[in-house]
């Protein structure tokens, strides 16, 4: 499926990966620029630093190295607190001169 293309890891390069899913023999599977990379002794939902151990034409094998700081996920949605949702509403401040002139000069 890969083709010629080259892998883009290399034995030895280190990446920050978060375990996706795990497979039939138990190890983890991350990917690594749409490349996948098979560790052992992780969880899916797992977010690891790790080290690639061998690459093949179409996945790699790593081993985890120590834990990687979880990025920051920032929501679609707005949270919205209960009490803010049950304040009243307040009137936005007018910015025009409230007349009854209707334009007639």
């Amino acid at each position: 499926m890969n083709g010629d293309r080259e892998p883009p890891v290399s034995v030895g390069e280190t990446h920050e990966v978060s375990i996706d899913a795990v497979g039939g023999k138990g190890d983890g599977i991350a990917k690594v620029k749409g490349f996948v990379v098979f560790v052992p002794g992780v969880k899916k939902g797992d977010f690891v630093k790790i080290r690639i151990t061998k690459v093949l034409p179409n996945v790699g094998f790593a081993e985890v190295v120590g834990e990687a700081e979880r990025p920051v996920q920032q929501s679609r949605y707005a949270t919205v607190s209960r009490e803010e949702i049950m304040a009243p509403a307040e009137e936005p401040e007018s910015r025009y001169e409230d007349t009854e002139d209707f334009g007639e000069k």
